[in-house]
């Protein structure tokens, strides 16, 4: 559980970095634009105005500050409910990074339905061990080490020039929900269908795991 806190506190430097990109030169981000490159997706967050950064750096400490109750807690319930608070505001930072399509599946998959589906788990099988538990410190000195060695690789990424390597231009079409429905049903249609054999798994074993005494 403790990724969570590596893979959360990074974000919240991502609007620094997207506007040192935009402010270093506008004569060379010109001639990028005049070559047939873009810029890094994550501009959108500082063109469209202080308040989506105020709301990106607020929904960032969210995800983070979730994050944190998720390691803290002893209560697979609680560790849970914190998990919510992180899927709900990454996908709010999806919609503000645009992705709006990535924003409603994180809602949907993860937040209304694996997470549910966790805590209905847990509920119904209370007398699990691991409804409760308390880490060791060789644990919490394992997973400590972790979370410093994934957030020293992460933040190294984000603040690097990495993140402001110019791409080369593709189509112009905006991916929307029908052209990537139809995706899904064409080109990826035989990891599609795997996915939802893995799903039909998963809803089978909780049915298992939660009917009365065998």
């Amino acid at each position: 559980m403790c990724v969570w806190l590596a893979l959360a506190a990074p974000v919240v430097i991502v609007p620094a970095t997207a506007r040192s990109q935009i402010d270093e030169s506008p004569a060379k981000s010109a001639d990028i634009d005049a070559s047939g490159a873009t810029s890094s997706g994550l501009t959108t967050v500082v063109q469209g105005g202080f308040v989506e950064t105020i709301l990106f750096y607020l929904f960032g400490g969210a995800v983070l500050a979730s994050a944190i109750g998720v390691c803290v807690s002893k209560s697979v319930v609680r560790m849970a409910v914190w998990l919510f608070g992180t899927l709900g505001a990454v996908a709010v930072l999806y919609l503000l990074l645009g992705a709006a399509f990535l924003g409603a599946v994180q809602l949907i998959v993860y937040a209304g339905g694996t997470l549910i589906l966790l805590i209905f788990g847990v509920m119904l099988t209370t007398k699990s061990p691991w409804v409760r538990f308390e880490a060791t410190t060789s644990e919490m000195l394992a997973a400590g080490g972790v979370v410093v060695a994934l957030f020293i690789g992460l933040a190294t990424v984000v603040a690097s020039d990495m993140t402001r390597w110019p791409t080369q231009a593709g189509v112009n079409e905006v991916a929307t929900v029908k052209s990537l429905g139809e995706s899904l049903l064409t080109t990826y249609l035989v990891p599609f269908e795997a996915a939802s054999v893995v799903l039909l798994v998963v809803m089978i074993g909780a049915a298992y795991l939660a009917r009365q005494e065998r």
